[in-house]
């Protein structure tokens, strides 16, 4: 059975709606077992049997407020994630838990594999990069995804927001100066169940950190531009608006952001033996499903 924790999250949510379609046994939590307390997650682990994998999606994200709230950042982040992994190695349950590009200063120029050292620039990286190592030195059976610039139906994200404000506004700036891979939840998602359930038929990943985005690289101007070409296509836009791009110097914001945070996916991809889909491609799978909704 998976114990699922930041269930309703986006990226929870979606890896829910994913086992369920598999038949994959789970149980979810959220606020009600609060991570930072060893005590609690222990009591909950006891009081579920047959716990073998544990997927921790719960994290302080807020990027910019973490910068005035580092102790509650590194409370989520790096003390709660601890606890689960030794929650996790207490029962003897395997754990997959979800980090950031943001652990890397984004000064690369090619895409970071995951032998590369960390660096991160703010509150926020620094709290993830403590909690994947909490999450190494725990002695638990560990599998750490880095992700980036990720969305999903669920929850708030860069897609809505844009589609909010591209009906309302006519004229947006979007920065055109800093560079990733745009993540669809549902194809993060599909990694992470696929993993779960390759070890059910006896292929079992071997331990490590894993990069998982979606192929391709952009910048935050292009990614708007083309929701805005598929939002206008598919009847989610109906007011016309420019997007221009501008520096991040002309944006400013409380945390520095990578300026280049594009993640090398050969390794999951070849572990999986799959190919994840170009960005562009899911971006039109996500506009196009009945499961697309703003908020």
């Amino acid at each position: 059975m998976v114990w699922l924790i930041g269930c309703k999250g986006m990226l929870g949510s979606e890896i829910a709606r994913q086992l369920e379609q598999n038949n994959v046994a789970f149980i979810g939590t959220d606020r009600d077992v609060d991570i930072t307390d060893s005590r609690a997650l222990e009591k909950f682990a006891a009081g579920h049997e047959g716990i073998t994998w544990i997927v921790n999606c719960s994290a302080y994200t807020a990027v910019d407020k973490a910068e005035d709230d580092a102790d509650l950042a590194a409370l989520l982040n790096e003390t709660g994630a601890g606890n689960i992994a030794h929650t996790a190695k207490q029962i003897g349950a395997k754990m997959i838990h979800i980090s950031t590009d943001y652990v890397f200063d984004g000064s690369g120029k090619t895409p970071y594999t995951e032998n590369m050292p960390v660096s991160p620039l703010g509150v926020y990286g620094r709290t993830k990069a403590a909690g994947e190592r909490a999450v190494q030195e725990s002695g638990c059976a560990w599998y750490i995804f880095r992700t980036a610039w990720l969305y999903g139906y669920d929850g708030k994200n860069f897609v809505y927001t844009m589609i909010n404000l591209m009906n309302s506004r006519d004229t947006i700036s979007v920065v055109a100066d800093q560079k990733g891979s745009p993540t669809f939840a549902a194809d993060l998602a599909r990694c992470i169940v696929i993993t779960i359930l390759n070890a059910v038929k006896g292929s079992l990943l071997p331990e490590g950190i894993y990069h998982c985005t979606d192929r391709g690289e952009t910048t935050w101007f292009e990614f708007a531009s083309e929701i805005y070409r598929l939002g206008r296509e598919k009847g989610k836009i109906t007011h016309d608006c420019t997007v221009k791009p501008c520096t991040t110097d002309e944006y400013p914001t409380r945390a520095t952001r990578p300026a280049y945070s594009v993640l090398s996916k050969a390794k999951i991809q070849r572990a999986l033996q799959i190919e994840l889909p170009d960005w562009k491609e899911s971006l039109r799978a996500f506009i196009s499903s009945p499961l697309f909704s703003l908020k």
